[in-house]
């Protein structure tokens, strides 16, 4: 059965995606066709780039990059829940996106991203940032807006009809975690 990790793409106090990973996370368990963990980047303490390598080269030399890439390791799929700051994704996600490389190859991903336009552009830097790292991003995407999923901005509550476009997105992420799985055990 694949593992999915739904990764909390934000470190910020007060942060809405805690909300939002959560809801992930409880339609996730609904379902038997894979298993799914809450990965909170808030319980890594990532600082910032901090290997002397390149992550292509898997020789991690610090404590906090070896526990991060045991708990990637670990999963054959990923969503990742992002906010959008600035026209991207949130510079936590970013980083520790950065620490890995062969954690990341050939598993699946899929977002739900939240912001003033849905956090579309952050997802669209995620889908660049997954290429390289040889992933496959899948095309369902749900994109909750500040506007009118969350009340005054800050309590999540959103419309009914995204449940349905989660469904669709962790539909994709396991039928791709199952195709990859021959690469990944070679």
């Amino acid at each position: 059965m694949s593992k999915i990790g739904i990764i909390l793409g934000s470190t910020r106090p007060g942060r809405n995606g805690e909300a939002v990973a959560r809801w992930v996370l409880d339609i996730a368990k609904q379902r038997s066709d894979a298993e799914f963990e809450l990965v909170d980047l808030l319980d890594f303490k990532l600082p910032h780039l901090d290997e002397i390598n390149s992550p292509i080269m898997g020789q991690y030399t610090q404590p906090h990059t070896l526990e991060w890439a045991r708990k990637i390791a670990s999963f054959d799929g990923f969503i990742m829940v992002t906010p959008e700051y600035n026209h991207s994704t949130s510079g936590a996600l970013k980083n520790a996106i950065d620490f890995l490389y062969a954690e990341w190859n050939n598993k699946a991903v899929g977002f739900v991203s939240y912001g003033a336009l849905g956090g579309a552009r952050a997802v669209e830097h995620l889908r660049l940032i997954a290429g390289e790292l040889q992933m496959a991003d899948v095309r369902a995407q749900v994109a909750l807006s500040v506007f009118t999923d969350f009340e005054n901005y800050k309590v999540f509550k959103p419309n009914d009809f995204h449940a349905e476009t989660l469904h669709t997105v962790l539909d994709q992420v396991i039928a791709w975690s199952k195709a990859l799985a021959p690469l990944r055990a070679a």
